[in-house]
């Protein structure tokens, strides 16, 4: 028999799923199902697999109920907002499905005499691995853009969320894609590093840790293939002393606590101009005490358990050492009875008097808390926001857009915001930098990532 894993529910402790780990024989025909079907489904006209697609997104929005209960058990997000990440999934998929002509057609070069074109060819068999933290929106990404293209997809989900890895294939199946167009595997480290290394492996995307991240780059060293990475971030905010008070404080504490904090792009850090910092601190924190921590099958609850006791734990133990260093934190724990300091349930907290000697401020959270620092000016926002190890995004609070754009230039990040945050534009490029990440999902330039160009370059001798 072949091992197996169980995913835990973050909810109430209990076993919700037990699944065994794909043994080398399974493995093995999968890899070679994808590659037969990608020869057949590349051959399939644009509008036909456009429209299958349309048809598998359709079979997972019928799903919308049932998904989003099992994600809450299999997560911990509550039910009141689960619902919309297969909203989502629908909306990006929609979007990118919109975008694929254009971004797939023929880029003509006129010339007398000749033809020229450059021709965006499909890879081959995609590996997507997603995680558990926004499992259809993540996977979504790769997915819809690489069969869209003509490429097959093999999606090997986390352990925490097998369901929608099994959930999607089925959502496949009903809409009529080929068999081995779309398949799903369930797999352990050692077995996810054998596909990325097997030749018929074409491309690799990743979403997950950095340490994910870089576990898969040496997985795919010595092949030439291409690997996205969506890795990690610490991402800042910057209010400065014209922003929208009001929405830059209830906008801000949705981006740092939305999902627990448990997003790549939520907001860990914020600089406030010293002119508003106080008064800005001030009502962070009471608005901060609005969040209700509780059972997230409750649908009053606006902020659900964290995915395990281990990751509460370790977002603990980051708060603790702030404090022991200097930093205040304003949110008394005992104001939130779910949080009994022993399991996954994490009230929020906000930290003042910090600084980036401090990990809460360098070393990337994924968790409820947020640090607050005041700044005199641009040059200091620029410079504080800079100083980390990762670049997703950075999202600044200002009444000037010229000046978000000029501030924006200098950031060191893939995507900057006015006056949001923590959002993926499916028509924008999602992209990281430094320890963020490695390639392009999503836009038109998205497509770039699951395709190679050809260039053809036709003579005519009449």
């Amino acid at each position: 028999m072949p091992p197996t894993f169980q995913t835990i529910s973050p909810r109430d402790g209990s076993i919700l799923v037990e699944r065994s780990y794909a043994d080398s024989e399974h493995i093995d025909r999968v890899l070679d199902a994808g590659v037969r079907a990608q020869r057949r489904w590349r051959r399939l006209p644009l509008a036909e697999r456009l429209a299958r697609l349309e048809a598998f997104t359709a079979a997972v929005v019928a799903q919308k109920d049932l998904l989003s209960r099992e994600l809450t058990q299999q997560m911990g997000r509550p039910i009141s907002q689960t619902g919309g990440e297969i909203d989502g999934f629908a909306f990006r998929a929609r979007t990118m499905l919109s975008m694929a002509e254009a971004s797939l057609g023929d880029i003509r070069f006129p010339k007398a005499g000749f033809t020229r074109f450059i021709r965006r060819e499909p890879i081959g068999l995609c590996l997507v691995l997603a995680p558990w933290n926004y499992p259809y929106l993540t996977a979504v990404n790769a997915i819809i853009p690489a069969l869209a293209a003509g490429n097959t997809v093999l999606l090997k989900h986390s352990e925490q969320t097998p369901l929608c890895a099994e959930r999607l294939s089925a959502c496949a199946a009903a809409a009529g894609l080929p068999d081995g167009v779309f398949q799903h595997v369930h797999a352990d480290h050692d077995q996810v590093a054998g596909m990325v290394k097997d030749p018929r492996t074409a491309f690799v995307a990743f979403t997950g840790s950095v340490e994910g991240g870089r576990a898969v780059r040496t997985a795919a060293a010595g092949r030439f293939i291409r690997v996205g990475l969506e890795l990690g971030g610490k991402d800042p905010a910057y209010v400065r002393a014209d922003a929208d008070f009001d929405h830059a404080v209830a906008n801000l504490v949705e981006g740092a606590f939305y999902n627990s904090g448990q997003s790549c792009c939520g907001i860990e850090r914020i600089y406030v101009h010293r002119s508003m910092a106080d008064r800005f601190i001030e009502a962070y924190a009471a608005e901060t005490l609005k969040l209700r921590l509780g059972d997230p099958n409750d649908p009053q609850t606006s902020l659900g358990p964290m995915v395990r006791t281990r990751n509460a734990d370790s977002v603990r133990r980051q708060v603790q050492d702030a404090i022991r260093a200097g930093a205040e934190g304003l949110i008394d724990a005992r104001r939130f009875a779910a949080d009994t300091g022993d399991s996954a349930y994490l009230a929020p907290q906000v930290l003042v008097n910090v600084d980036h000697s401090m990990s809460v401020m360098r070393d990337e959270s994924f968790g409820p808390v947020v640090g607050i620092m005041a700044v005199d000016d641009d040059e200091e926002a620029i410079a504080k926001m800079n100083d980390s190890a990762y670049g997703l995004t950075a999202a600044i609070w200002t009444a000037d857009e010229d000046a978000a754009v000029e501030i924006g230039s200098r950031l060191e990040t893939g995507t900057v915001f006015m006056n949001r945050c923590d959002y993926l534009d499916p028509e924008l490029a999602w992209v990281g930098v430094k320890d963020s990440g490695l390639g392009c999902t999503l836009s038109r330039v998205g497509y770039e990532n699951v395709t190679r160009p050809k260039s053809f370059h036709l003579r005519r001798l009449n």
